[in-house]
């Protein structure tokens, strides 16, 4: 499962913002996901319960939001959306298509409750 370590990681960043801010407790992170990013939704949230004991985002909410596949036409030059086994242009159907998003997993939010 390596989603365990990718949300390790995913913590390592949300507690360097939190000492940064002097937060005393992390309420809420919310992550963006792409379906072509190879992390399953369910797994992370797993995985974060793991993480999160003993850390200041130890009673956090975890939300996870999901991301279109999006990719940009070389024949029409129009960016659209598009589906996991299907990377066609949404205007034209061509398949000289490059992707723009949809492979990404970013840590969109991280909500904190200060000392004072």
């Amino acid at each position: 499962m390596h989603e365990l370590s990718l949300c390790e990681d995913l913590m390592d960043q949300v507690m360097t913002i939190a000492k940064a801010h002097h937060a005393k407790k992390v309420v809420c992170i919310t992550v963006r996901i792409g379906p072509l990013s190879g992390i399953e939704p369910l797994l992370l949230e797993s995985a974060f319960l793991i993480s999160r004991a003993d850390t200041l985002a130890e009673d956090a909410e975890f939300i996870t939001e999901n991301l279109p596949i999006c990719v940009l036409c070389h024949d029409c030059d129009i960016e659209s959306e598009a589906t996991v086994n299907n990377l066609v242009c949404g205007n034209c159907d061509s398949y000289n298509t490059s992707l723009v998003s949809g492979d990404e997993l970013i840590l969109a939010r991280v909500e904190l409750e200060n000392a004072d």
